[in-house]
């Protein structure tokens, strides 16, 4: 009897391990259609920006806004972006016009969670593109803390 149950035991694994497969990939479709780059439109961050929608605001300067993030993925999720675009939709659309920007995202970064309490450590993630599951075209930097990170990601 074992003999019969192991055929079966290891045909429901099998099946069970492509139907998993199947769900994440997808999932995975949808996130990347999801993130498809669009024309030079206002992104949700734009409209964040403007205050057209209502957001968390826990830091603004001059350069650039932090809010917490509608769909948090640590105790602590802050998205951190420019005010201005710039053509600046993502990190592999950097040129030498955005240094400055850049390091100032990253200083506000170190601001952010200071002032949140993160001393014990943090971590800074920017999505890239479709197969980096960038799903807004603006470029920011996710801040995540409040629990002990994994390794390694995603």
């Amino acid at each position: 009897m074992n003999k019969e149950e192991n055929p079966i035991s290891s045909r429901l694994a099998v099946l069970t391990s492509h139907l998993r497969k199947s769900h994440q990939t997808a999932a995975m479709a949808s996130e990347k259609e999801a993130a498809s780059p669009s024309d030079d439109s206002p992104t949700i961050f734009d409209k964040i920006i403007n205050k057209q929608i209502p957001a968390n605001i826990v830091y603004e300067d001059e350069h650039v806004l932090a809010f917490r993030d509608i769909s948090p993925q640590a105790p602590t999720h802050i998205l951190i972006i420019p005010k201005l675009r710039n053509g600046l939709t993502g990190i592999s659309k950097a040129e030498e016009k955005h240094f400055e920007i850049l390091g100032r995202l990253l200083y506000t970064a170190k601001i952010v969670a200071k002032q949140e309490g993160l001393d014990d450590g943090f971590r800074l993630v920017i999505n890239d593109g479709p197969s980096g599951c960038q799903s807004v075209y603006h470029l920011h930097i996710h801040l995540l803390g409040g629990r002990q990170m994994n390794w390694p990601p995603g």
